[in-house]
């Protein structure tokens, strides 16, 4: 199959469900005050058609790149078709930015233009970033913006007549998504409709999906994964989507969008799992999965309770998530499906199939994606994704794209008999010890699995063996905050730890662990807006406690 010519980008599959569909519901946006308003596809053209003539009216350089900050909402979609539709540049911003990095990506971009969406500085950096946006930039409010001292969108589609949008050629620049920047600077990654729209024209070909399809969308959308699988997928497909109010109202929002799909990141599927043990333990679990015709009424129920009941593919990407967690919701009757893409690919690379998953690898390579092992085991890829370049950085495209096209990942890996790929840490995580022996983290990371452990990081450079930094769950937290029983847990995260040492290789072996006292989010800077862990800002900061706690000689260290 081939992408479909009335569809050949983004932009086009606005038009094609409007002319369509136009009275089926595109988006579902909900407000803190219980309001839920929802759009339609004629309406999501009209409003994208009448914004598109409003910044026409502006005279910005042809080509300009145009910035969109704010949670995922409504209007956040429509904001990045609307600069489509006037013949500009979408340039995302992850709003948990520090005001530093925001600064840098508006300069950088050039921005001529920002439409500030859904912020409100309690779970985002807009304390931080509102004194950062030049006083000289032009600014459009979204719906649940901060600002209510700007031109708002909903004023101005109201009051400016529609313009005949300026269709895309599936060659011209559409995005320029900066990294989460693990490591550095972000670089600003270039993709053209063309490399956007490539992901739905594989997920076509791997299994069904039609204008029936539910998902929600909060991941942000300004990271690829969630652009790829949720955006440009509903907008391909012409299926509905659901956005969500807070974390608070979550399990709520799960709830009222009954998703068919669904796609999250390791971080989140943990927090799941360690919320349902928290309710159901292990051990009762155990039970009750083996009694025949119960367990399917328990399973059941389970999923019910997470809002996963009708999900009938689920993905898990941006980081690794340990087998045992995956198989733990496949026997609970989700098929939980690890894929593999990056930024610079715009997360088409690989998947594991529905049916044919072999779960601790991330699946074989995608329709029209080619894979090799390079030099250091570093994964090399080759997609119909693959990015234009960095945006004003040639020197670092011509780095990580090699002569003959492929990527370099930054991943390693290996490849087995039968094609699928299994990730085994990064290039840049190594790190040796005393002994002069390299460690691989991820793998150790990996296997410590306690149901009460949310987070691993493992560290330990220049030290004589590694050791692990633990992130309790919030609900283990707060058991603790309330008296609960520290002794014991600390027994069994001991026995945790011997039990991940006997599978690891002498140099691997992990002195001791560290429960942590501070908890590691977007906003503290420990964690990337896609939940991974920012190894070297960890490292960093408990870099200076770390020769006191090799001198205790303890097996579990409290901070």
């Amino acid at each position: 199959m081939s992408i479909d010519p009335a569809k050949k980008t983004s932009l086009h599959c606005l038009y094609y469900w409007a002319k369509h569909t136009p009275d089926k519901v595109y988006l579902t946006q909900p407000f803190t005050d219980g309001r839920v308003e929802e759009i339609t596809w004629g309406q999501a053209a009209d409003q994208v058609s009448r914004m598109a003539a409003h910044i026409g009216s502006l005279d910005l350089p042809e080509r300009s790149n145009v910035a969109i900050l704010g949670k995922n909402s409504a209007h956040w979609i429509l904001s990045d078709l609307a600069i489509w539709a006037s013949g500009h540049v979408s340039v995302p911003l992850y709003p948990t930015l520090n005001g530093e990095t925001a600064a840098y990506v508006l300069e950088h971009s050039e921005a001529r233009l920002l439409f500030l969406g859904k912020m409100d500085g309690k779970a985002d950096g807009w304390n931080d970033i509102k004194g950062v946006i030049p006083s000289d930039l032009p600014i459009i409010s979204l719906p649940l913006s901060p600002r209510d001292d700007t031109p708002k969108w909903a004023e101005l589609v109201a009051k400016t007549e529609a313009a005949k949008p300026r269709m895309p050629d599936p060659d011209d620049l559409a995005t320029i998504v900066y990294t989460s920047g693990s490591t550095g600077r972000p670089k600003g990654v270039m993709h053209s409709f063309r490399t956007m729209i490539s992901v739905a024209d594989g997920l076509q070909q791997l299994f069904p999906v039609g204008p029936d399809e539910r998902m929600l969308s909060y991941l942000p959308l300004a990271h690829v994964a969630e652009r790829a699988a949720v955006e440009t997928q509903s907008l391909y497909y012409g299926f509905h989507l659901y956005f969500a109010t807070s974390l608070d109202t979550f399990q709520e929002d799960l709830q009222r969008a009954r998703p068919t799909l669904f796609f999250s990141v390791p971080r989140l599927w943990m927090k799941f799992y360690l919320a349902i043990n928290n309710k159901l333990p292990p051990k009762k679990q155990k039970i009750l999965f083996n009694i025949p015709i119960l367990n399917r009424i328990v399973k059941k129920k389970v999923l019910k309770q997470l809002g996963l009941d009708h999900c009938r593919a689920a993905l898990t990407g941006a980081a690794p998530l340990a087998p045992e967690i995956i198989a733990w919701y496949r026997n609970l009757g989700l098929e939980l499906l690890e894929v593999y893409g990056m930024s610079e690919n715009f997360g088409y690379s690989h998947c594991n199939r529905p049916g044919q998953a072999k779960v601790g690898t991330v699946g074989v390579p995608n329709p029209g994606v080619e894979q090799r092992i390079g030099e250091g085991d570093e994964v090399e890829v080759k997609s119909p994704g693959q990015m234009l370049g960095y945006y004003k950085n040639e020197e670092k495209t011509r780095e990580d794209v090699t002569e003959d096209g492929f990527l370099k990942t930054g991943d390693m890996g290996e490849v087995d008999s039968n094609g699928f790929l299994r990730i085994t840490g990064r290039v840049k995580d190594l790190f040796k010890t005393t002994k002069g022996k390299y460690v691989v983290p991820v793998p150790i990371e990996n296997r410590f699995n306690h149901p009460k452990a949310e987070v691993i990081c493992v560290v330990g450079a220049n030290q004589p063996q590694p050791a692990a930094l633990v992130l309790l769950s919030d609900e283990a937290r707060e058991e603790l905050d309330k008296g609960g029983d520290r002794e014991a847990l600390e027994k069994e995260l001991a026995e945790e730890l011997d039990d991940v040492n006997a599978r690891s290789e002498g140099h691997e072996k992990l002195a001791f662990v560290v429960v942590v006292r501070e908890p590691w989010t977007m906003e503290n800077g420990m964690l990337t807006p896609t939940m991974k862990i920012k190894r070297n800002v960890i490292e960093n900061q408990y870099a200076d406690k770390m020769d006191s706690w090799y001198a205790q000689g303890k097996k579990v260290i409290w901070e």
